[in-house]
């Protein structure tokens, strides 16, 4: 990242970039394909689609599909939002309740593509997918190789800080500032879609913030008393005295130390670190209570990012393609950010998005 955007991510966890590269000069240089564990059916009155999409957004993909089934845009659903400059594959599905599939044909193009389709009884939810696979490919690559092999090797046993990506806090900070002015009027935003993302943009800020503070401290990856556990997959937590002392999990990063996802309701956490949490708290108060006031409950969101199946190569001497795997709401920002400075920032959307 370079300043601009990894001032919102916080400090690094491994040492200082190990060089300068270029993200996404082609969209081919960065692919997603979703991962989704759950059986269809064949039958019902959802029809799902897994897409391939270049070069466009996923709201944009939803209203095409909307456009040519005759639906309104409510009835297309999709799992997560994928960035645009890239090679995306993502489920979405539409409620066709009595009807035949629709025709298609019309919308495939170099640009649109359909890998697959299956009826089901039940809509795609938001965040439905288990997680997204990422290829990535960093050109015009300004780094020492051997220093990136450490790098990489140490990420891949290590994991990396779990930032949410600039992406969340939009262009130059946008997100944040109307989060910030709303919060000020004590009001929410009429707009769902918008309620929705400027809340989130606020609880990314305080769970960055944190995170970046037990970074600095090296506690990011280290229990604490009082500190508030979770597996990598699940969304249930645990008070960090349950876990043995001689239980392996975190070591072998399926068990990390957790964060605040801001809103109403006691932390579950106690001493050291729910001091930190509270003086959090009173460093942004017009956000958390802002936060609580929307009817927001805590959540807890791991601190630590483990990758699966990290693997990488040098297709030329100037670059890098890594390959690896991130559960559902987590960021390929975060990875990079630990790597190099990119010199062609992202326009949004590395992500593994909920």
């Amino acid at each position: 990242m370079s300043g601009a955007h990894s001032q919102w991510l916080g400090p690094r966890a491994h040492g200082e970039p190990c060089g300068r590269a270029v993200l996404k000069a082609q969209p081919e240089h960065f692919r997603v394909t979703e991962i989704l564990d759950i059986e269809l059916s064949g039958q019902g009155e959802h029809l799902w689609l897994l897409i391939e999409k270049r070069d466009l957004n996923t709201e944009d993909v939803a209203r095409q599909l909307a456009r040519v089934a005759g639906l309104k845009l409510r009835d297309v659903s999709y799992a997560g939002i994928k960035d645009r400059r890239a090679i995306t594959s993502q489920w979405f599905s539409l409620q066709l309740p009595g009807r035949d599939d629709p025709d298609f044909s019309p919308l495939w193009n170099d640009q649109l593509r359909c890998l697959t389709s299956r009826r089901h009884s039940r809509k795609l939810q938001r965040g439905a997918h288990r997680a997204n696979h990422f290829v990535i490919r960093l050109t015009e690559l300004q780094a020492d190789p051997a220093q990136l092999d450490e790098r990489l090797q140490r990420i891949a046993e290590q994991g990396v800080p779990n930032y949410f990506g600039p992406q969340r806090f939009g262009r130059d900070g946008g997100n944040l500032q109307q989060a910030r002015q709303w919060a000020e009027r004590g009001a929410l935003p009429p707009a769902r879609g918008t309620r929705s993302r400027l809340l989130s943009t606020a609880r990314s800020l305080l769970f960055n913030r944190l995170l970046g503070q037990r970074v600095a401290d090296g506690s990011w990856d280290r229990i604490l008393p009082g500190d508030c556990l979770a597996f990598t997959d699940s969304r249930s937590h645990f008070a960090a005295e349950r876990l043995a002392a001689d239980d392996p999990r975190f070591a072998q990063l399926d068990v990390h130390v957790t964060g605040p996802l801001w809103g109403a309701g006691q932390a579950p956490v106690a001493g050291t670190v729910q001091e930190m949490e509270q003086q959090l708290a009173a460093a942004e108060p017009q956000l958390c209570q802002w936060l609580e006031n929307a009817g927001l409950e805590q959540q807890r969101r791991i601190l630590r990012l483990p990758l699966i199946g990290l693997t990488w190569h040098y297709p030329a001497a100037d670059i890098l393609e890594i390959e690896f795997t991130l559960p559902t709401g987590c960021f390929a920002t975060a990875v990079l950010h630990e790597l190099v400075l990119l010199d062609d920032e992202p326009g949004g959307g590395l992500e593994s998005e909920t």
